[in-house]
């Protein structure tokens, strides 16, 4: 039975995430702190999700993605939230919504790729990359709608300014959907580059997913 991940052995970024995150947890445990020790073991638990659940459904997933989305999540929850680096920091927002974005937009191919599997007409690239766009936005949309909904029911502040800081994250999530989308425009003609092979490692890993067995 082949492993969800590769059999390689993760980046060290990956060992030193898990590494903040379990001292981040032991640390708020000794202090008294427990919100920090109950953010730290939460986090380090989500970061295990993406292998769980790859070996559940059958998925490979390269040892990158699995990092990326480890280090994503440590940033935005031990970080943003228990660190305060929103607050601190008024870039921190805009490049978490940034790399978000362009997550979902590799996605957002990945899904387009798998929709076309065994069809004889393949997929024009701008068809692709199009629809890439569109669910990455979507995704934003709907996590503004969320934060809003959050904030009219108990009284938070997840959208700061209101009205500037949600459009401010529109227009990143709609930066980065494109810069997403078009890697799977760029895979679809041939061309190179950081994301194009992120996405040529997801399709390698896992080619009966696009009609190539």
């Amino acid at each position: 039975m082949t492993s969800s991940i590769s059999t390689n052995r993760p980046p060290i970024i990956l060992y030193l995430t898990w590494i903040i995150l379990i001292g981040a947890a032991v640390l708020g445990f000794v202090t008294d702190e427990f919100s920090v020790t109950f953010v730290g073991v939460g986090t380090l638990l989500l970061t295990l999700v993406p292998i769980w659940l790859g070996e559940k459904v059958g998925v490979r997933l390269p040892t990158a993605f699995v990092t990326a989305i480890a280090a994503f999540l440590c940033a935005t929850l031990l970080l943003g939230e228990v660190g305060d680096f929103y607050e601190r920091y008024w870039w921190w927002d805009v490049v978490l919504h940034g790399g978000s974005a362009v997550a979902f937009g590799l996605v957002g191919s990945l899904l387009m790729l798998m929709l076309v599997k065994g069809e004889r007409l393949k997929a024009a690239p701008i068809t692709v990359a199009f629809f890439a766009f569109c669910f990455a936005v979507m995704i934003g949309a709907l996590w503004e709608i969320w934060e809003f909904t959050l904030d009219q029911l108990f009284g938070l502040n997840t959208q700061k300014s209101g009205l500037v800081d949600t459009m401010w994250d529109l227009i990143v999530d709609a930066i980065g959907a494109l810069i997403g989308a078009s890697a799977g425009w760029a895979y679809l003609k041939g061309r190179h580059g950081p994301l194009v092979e992120g996405i040529r490692a997801f399709v390698d890993k896992n080619r009966r997913l696009f009609g190539d067995d």
